[in-house]
């Protein structure tokens, strides 16, 4: 290449990246699991405990065979959940209300898939009926703080809530007092088992162990790529996502902030119906009342990977991985409670560590642009002087 010849220009894919924003969002998470873990230590520490022992014995059990399967089974109930919530948090909507309307919506889907007037369905249908009636009937749940929030102006975090012990209660009610069957041999109540040619083949990915991975991890996997191009790739996205980060300026835009209210909390409640269902059509074949807990889960999933389909699913995996070796605490006589420290501890550190790198980013940001945008030195004056003009 000649003196005089320019260096090619860099791909356009190349310039986009700014590395000065993208290394703090990258650091962030990292820094966030370390302070994570010193704190969790420290807790350890107190309790007359090493730390390093505790760490190492969780990554053993966490890593083997069965405990890979019983992870990935975990984090696509995790990702699910936090996929519902993520559509919320991507439009400023706080839905906390996971846990109910994934409660409901399984109960209404098994119970309907293992009435007698289904059966003549063929197991393929019937699955796909068990799919939709669950994300009809998390949406309509969900409906429900939607029309309170557009009409009346009630907050979704207070009705969500609400609706949580509600829609557990009434599932409660029914599975006990009305469409409840208690099976020979069984302390508790569930709906009717599901035929055979419902249940969901499990997935023999993991070598070492006879166990499958649930099947539905599949279903879980789709859904993060819909999740992705619908936000960043269709004009709903656009306008969910405009709504979210000024919902003035999308509704001088023309966006309609009411209707994109309720679509959200929609959308997020149908997503939240299939939460339950991986368990249900791979494992149990039925719901039962140990069902549950998963919803406020994916709240902290959807935080910690930054309502980003990757971030949240590597999100799932950790916390699955938590929720897996916490088993090998009480065989060495360390309190499990110190995991629920590590994911509590974690999700305040990755907020705050967020929020810290933005400002970072930002701060960055306004210097390049505010270097981009001066005078150079000896320049000439904008406006020629008056002997000048003559």
């Amino acid at each position: 290449m000649s003196a005089g010849t320019a260096a090619p220009a860099p791909p356009a894919a190349w310039r986009r990246i700014d590395l000065g924003k993208l290394l703090p969002q990258l650091i962030a998470p990292v820094a966030a699991l370390v302070i994570a873990a010193a704190i969790s230590s420290i807790a350890l520490i107190i309790s007359d405990k090493d730390p390093i022992q505790a760490f190492t014995d969780m990554y053993k059990f966490g890593t083997e065979p069965d405990s890979q399967v019983e992870i990935l089974n975990k984090a696509s109930e995790y990702y699910i959940a936090a996929v519902a919530v993520a559509i919320g948090f991507k439009m400023g909507l706080f839905n906390i209300g996971v846990e109910g309307q994934s409660k409901i919506a399984a109960f209404m889907a098994g119970a309907l898939a293992s009435a007698s007037f289904t059966k003549w369905m063929p197991g393929s249908l019937r699955i796909v009926m068990i799919i939709v009636v669950a994300m009809l009937v998390g949406a309509a749940w969900a409906a429900i703080a939607a029309v309170l929030k557009t009409q009346r102006g009630v907050s979704e975090v207070i009705s969500t809530l609400m609706l949580n012990s509600i829609g557990a209660l009434v599932v409660t009610w029914l599975l006990n007092d009305h469409w409840g069957v208690q099976e020979p041999g069984a302390q508790i109540k569930t709906t009717g088992i599901l035929p055979e040619n419902t249940w969901f083949p499990g997935l023999p990915i993991v070598s070492g162990t006879d166990q499958k991975v649930l099947g539905f991890l599949v279903i879980s996997a789709v859904l993060g790529v819909v999740y992705w191009f619908t936000v960043n790739r269709t004009r709903f996205g656009f306008d969910l996502r405009a709504t979210g980060y000024n919902p003035f300026a999308a509704t001088a835009s023309g966006v309609d902030a009411k209707r994109m209210i309720i679509t959200a909390m929609l959308i997020s409640g149908a997503i939240a119906g299939l939460v339950n269902l991986p368990r249900m059509l791979g494992e149990s074949h039925t719901y039962t009342e140990g069902f549950g807990g998963i919803g406020f889960t994916g709240i902290a999933v959807a935080l910690l990977g930054r309502n980003h389909p990757v971030g949240m699913a590597l999100g799932a995996i950790l916390w699955g991985f938590l929720a897996r070796s916490q088993l090998i605490l009480d065989l060495d006589g360390i309190p499990k409670e110190i995991v629920l420290i590590m994911q509590g501890v974690a999700v305040l550190s990755v907020v705050i560590a967020y929020e810290l790198a933005a400002r970072i980013g930002r701060r960055a940001q306004q210097q390049r642009v505010g270097a981009a945008t001066a005078a150079p030195a000896g320049s000439a004056p904008l406006v020629a002087s008056s002997e000048e003009s003559k």
